[in-house]
């Protein structure tokens, strides 16, 4: 009987394990998205001011849909 609950014991501590490992790896990966999507954002926005293409105001606007992309896609890697 004593080697049963053992067994189920260590059989649910492991099974957290697992999880809090795959949830470290999801947020260590989202996060990854989110610094890529910033630096990419500020590049482009750089480019876009040295260009003269558009006005200031649609730089800025361009790079914050970019984050906001960005910002989702980490979302769906989370969740």
């Amino acid at each position: 009987m004593k080697e049963t609950i053992a067994v189920v014991v260590l059989s649910f501590l492991c099974a957290f394990a697992a999880h809090a490992t795959e949830q470290a790896e999801q947020r260590h990966e989202a996060r990854d998205v989110r610094q890529d999507t910033r630096s990419q954002a500020r590049h482009d926005k750089r480019e876009c001011k040295e260009d003269d293409e558009k006005s200031h105001h649609q730089c800025r606007e361009d790079k914050r849909r970019a984050k906001q992309d960005g910002r989702q896609k980490a979302r769906d890697i989370k969740y």
